[in-house]
């Protein structure tokens, strides 16, 4: 049974760090592109992050030089480090599978994701 399970978001103030994890189970880490999309209350769904089969990070232009992806094998786990964050970074953030990264970071045909982890921004 595949489950993406997302874990670590709460409230910080603007400027914090802040690290998401993801623990997978039901597949091998190496077997699809692994990343993060978010939604934000009232607003449509927005690709954040997303590493590829082969180790390269892709990131959404809101998001560039401010979030880092990673991903331990050994832990099954999915990384996303949020620096220096923002009131508009608040939102519920979901860790995805899919065949390429295009589809996690455009949201679109996605094939496994979680239930997701809020992150709220606020001072």
């Amino acid at each position: 049974q595949v489950q993406l399970v997302e874990s670590g978001g709460g409230l910080v103030q603007p400027g914090d760090s802040l690290t998401l994890s993801c623990v997978v189970s039901g597949f091998s880490l190496d077997r699809y592109a692994l990343g993060w999309f978010r939604q934000a209350p009232g607003k449509e769904r927005e690709g954040v992050s997303c590493i590829s089969t082969g180790e390269e990070a892709v990131h959404g232009d809101s998001v560039k030089g401010r979030f880092t992806i990673s991903k331990d094998s050994d832990k099954d786990t999915v990384y996303l480090q949020m620096s220096m964050v923002k009131p508009e970074d608040t939102a519920v953030y979901y860790c995805a599978a899919a065949e390429e990264c295009w589809r996690i970071v455009g949201t679109y045909g996605m094939k496994y994701w979680g239930t997701g982890t809020p992150v709220t921004v606020s001072s």
